[in-house]
């Protein structure tokens, strides 16, 4: 399978890590307004080549989670902006329009480098 995102994380905001007890990650490129910057990891604005898809798998550096749930809005916000949610609940039906919804598994552990892909 081709890889259709790939980028990598050049920040982390300062309450990043407070979501993960919730089993989710808020990524956003540099533009994050204020009011969510702190809550973020930044990411290098890149536009996906393709259509985003329950199956696939996301990637943390050699972490592969398969890809559950796809909201309506993930691949525009994506790439217009660099912003999604992800929760990893496993979850099969995508219940907020801008969360990508993936296995439930430990999370991975991210710093700035961690490259990210969708395939």
């Amino acid at each position: 399978m081709k890889m259709i995102y790939e980028t990598q994380v050049t920040k982390i905001g300062p309450e990043a890590e407070m979501f993960q007890a919730e089993g989710m990650l808020i990524f956003f490129g540099d533009e994050a307004p204020d009011t969510l910057a702190d809550y973020c990891y930044n990411i290098d604005l890149i536009p996906s080549t393709g259509e985003i898809l329950p199956g696939m798998n996301f990637f943390f550096d050699d972490q592969v989670f398969e890809i559950m749930a796809v909201g309506d809005v993930v691949k525009k916000n994506l790439d217009d902006l660099g912003h999604i949610t992800l929760r990893f609940d496993g979850s099969t039906l995508a219940e907020l329009p801008g969360t990508l919804y993936v296995e439930e598994k430990t999370m991975p552990t991210i710093q700035i480098g961690t490259r990210i892909g969708i395939q």
